[in-house]
């Protein structure tokens, strides 16, 4: 059979989590199927050159199976494979670590919908970023953690999980300020920063062994981490390695003192500063000539190095794709580009900067990835490109699913509705919803999502949630509790059947009969009921005494579930002495047809140790009324065939009960018409 790979989803971070062209390489490679064939998925034991095969599909699953069919139409039935298999589609959800991020996630997602009552205007749109960054933190929780269990026999499964889940974070992270920031000009630049700075982060490891080093300036990696610094716009860092360069060596401390200063005066726009972008346009130009005439005066003529970083801190595009080993990735030329040629970039021209920084980078050496599209897309401020591509990438529907939400909350999907009835955001919460509900405890998270989708959601849950499987009674109670808060009457009455089915075949009847109650299920609580009087007929006494006690209302949901309250309340009457109470009870049970005529044997057995009492308990019309019963009983017998050993034993005790019977009752009957008769002679 063919079918999609089912690849683990998530993000990018190599030897020290967040590799940026470790994780563009790993996720690359992984999305390389889309354009080609599905991959063709084999089915151990299954041979689809000799036998056909059938399936079936679940709500997250597929049956498949081999068929008692040959292909050739006269051929012997032999064997096959006697197994079914199970295909997920959905095998995220069986990932440890992935779950802690449906876990996680799952607050943050219930707590977003309550921001649209709760929060309005400035505030609002700060609420809107603050959950944006939490769905991030928990995307970077989990790439820790795996980074820390991927051990030497699962690196590549490990670093590829890694991979995917930092490309995730990356993807979030630029929509965050493009799409809900909306950051201007000028404080865009600042936070584009901020995102290469985040995602490339080799250099703190590589400044780390710089500085641990005796003489810094000495070092290998020396000037490759100055150039990283200034690559990165980290300035300040990068003139602290340039005075050590100046200390160590006198023949370049004036040109490094002179670099220093173009990086100490450089023009730029931070948080608190209050110039307009005209003033930072002018003091940026006049700063960015001052760097051109040292360069153009040989300032920096006898230092290689120096020179390269004046030229970098132009713009110059040829000195850039010099070090695109250090840039790693096209993005990061790209902010590295806008930070010394535009800083004040409009957002509207990002996607301008953004194409031509892909194809410099890539100098048609290779073409653009899917990762390269996506970002692409949020470039252009095309937002259902970048679902469209991320639904396509990426192997389940987390992502797409949480940031479309979240947009949505941003007021920015309003216009595009899908034309099979839901909006882009409905289809993909109940596309992730229905995920969820594939693995045995997170189908709980998928019912929020299902209630937060208001037109197609209910219906959906109460679809899936008729599949879950009730393994045990405790999985079965949180189902139906879920079923009750929403009023779902016939999956209530359903599920509370399935348990009270289980409860049988287990002979657990107290349980049966308080489900099939809990179901309002009549015919059921019948068939228990019987199940009850046969035990008692076999045991001659009750199981479960307090739930018959207590039956109450719900003992009118059937007759015979009536008849089994009433009995076991003449037993009671019986047991605290009150025998004319008892007596008429049990007349009324058999005379109101309510008791089953295969139970009257029972009743009339019942009644003679109050047949025998001192005290009349019977009257003579009632006593008329059980003997009339009795006879009722004796002719409705059915006749036998040849009759065996133990049909002439039952026989025989029928025969004496009924005997002992007709003494009773007749004794019964003289003493209550002499009772009565001198009752009425007084």
């Amino acid at each position: 059979m063919r079918g999609r790979s089912t690849a683990a989803p998530a993000g990018s971070r190599a030897a020290n989590i967040c590799g940026p062209e470790r994780s563009r390489r790993l996720w690359c490679g992984a999305m390389e199927e889309l354009d080609g064939e599905p991959t063709v998925t084999l089915i151990p034991g299954v041979n689809s050159q000799k036998k056909q095969m059938c399936f079936d599909w679940g709500p997250g699953e597929m049956l498949v199976c081999e068929t008692s069919f040959n292909k050739k139409e006269k051929s012997e039935m032999v064997p096959g494979c006697p197994y079914i298999h199970i295909i997920r589609k959905d095998i995220d959800v069986y990932c440890k670590i992935l779950r802690k991020l449906f876990n996680e996630s799952h607050g943050i997602f219930v707590g977003l919908q309550r921001i649209e009552e709760e929060f309005t205007g400035k505030s609002r749109k700060a609420q809107l970023v603050r959950v944006s960054k939490n769905y991030r933190s928990v995307i970077r929780a989990c790439m820790e953690e795996m980074h820390q269990l991927a051990s030497k026999d699962f690196v590549t499964s490990g670093m590829f999980s890694i991979s995917i889940l930092s490309a995730m974070e990356l993807i979030w992270n630029l929509c965050e300020i493009l799409f809900i920031e909306v950051a201007p000009a000028g404080p865009l630049l600042l936070h584009l920063l901020d995102w290469v700075r985040l995602h490339v982060c080799e250099v703190d490891s590589l400044s780390a062994d710089v500085l641990g080093s005796e003489n810094p300036s000495k070092h290998q990696d020396f000037w490759k981490l100055v150039t990283i610094l200034v690559l990165q716009g980290r300035l300040d860092e990068a003139r602290q390695m340039l005075s050590k360069e100046a200390d160590a060596s006198p023949t370049s401390a004036g040109m490094c003192r002179v670099l220093g200063d173009l990086m100490r005066t450089m023009p730029v726009l931070s948080p608190g500063n209050t110039q307009t972008l005209t003033e930072l346009e002018l003091k940026w130009q006049h700063w960015h000539e001052e760097c051109e005439r040292h360069l153009q005066d040989g300032t920096f003529a006898s230092s290689p190095h120096l020179e390269s970083l004046c030229k970098i801190m132009l713009g110059d595009e040829a000195a850039l794709l010099e070090q695109k080993e250090l840039l790693s990735n096209w993005y990061h030329f790209l902010v590295t580009r806008l930070l010394y040629s535009c800083p004040t970039v409009k957002p509207m021209d990002l996607h301008c900067y953004a194409q031509s920084s892909l194809d410099l980078f890539l100098g048609g050496e290779s073409s653009a990835e899917p990762l390269d599209n996506i970002l692409l897309a949020a470039f252009e401020f095309d937002i259902h490109q970048v679902i469209k591509e991320c639904s396509i990438a990426l192997s389940n529907w987390w992502f797409v699913a949480h940031l479309t939400d979240l947009l949505d909350h941003c007021k920015l999907l309003q216009s595009h509705n899908l034309y099979f009835g839901s909006n882009m955001r409905e289809f993909l919460l109940l596309e992730y919803a229905s995920g969820l509900f594939a693995h045995h405890s997170l189908w709980q998270l998928g019912v929020d999502y299902f209630d937060h989708c208001p037109e197609l959601g209910r219906v959906s849950l109460e679809l899936h949630i008729e599949r879950i499987p009730l393994s045990t009674e405790q999985k079965a109670l949180k189902v139906l509790r879920v079923c009750e808060q929403r009023q779902m009457t016939e999956q209530v009455r359903s599920i509370c059947k399935i348990l009270a089915m289980k409860a049988v075949r287990n002979n657990r009847l107290g349980s049966a009969l308080s489900w099939s109650i809990r179901a309002k299920d009549a015919a059921f609580a019948t068939l228990v009921s019987d199940r009850f009087l046969r035990d008692y007929c076999e045991r001659g006494c009750f199981s479960d005494l307090d739930l018959i006690d207590n039956l109450g209302p719900a003992m009118m949901l059937s007759d015979r579930l009536t008849f089994l309250g009433k009995y076991r309340e003449f037993h009671r009457l019986y047991g605290e002495k009150r025998f004319v109470d008892a007596a008429s009870l049990l007349l009324s049970l058999m005379t109101s047809q309510i008791a089953p005529r295969s139970f009257w044997m029972t009743l009339l057995t019942d009644a003679l140790p109050l047949l025998e009492q001192k005290q009349v308990i019977f009257s003579a019309e009632q006593t008329y009324e059980l003997m009339r019963c009795l006879e009722d009983l004796i002719s409705e017998r059915p006749a036998h065939g040849e009759p065996d050993a133990q049909q002439l034993q039952d026989d025989d005790i029928e025969t004496t009960k009924v005997e002992m019977l007709r003494i009773g009752l007749a004794r019964n009957l003289a003493r209550s018409i002499i009772k009565e008769g001198s009752l009425d002679g007084s």
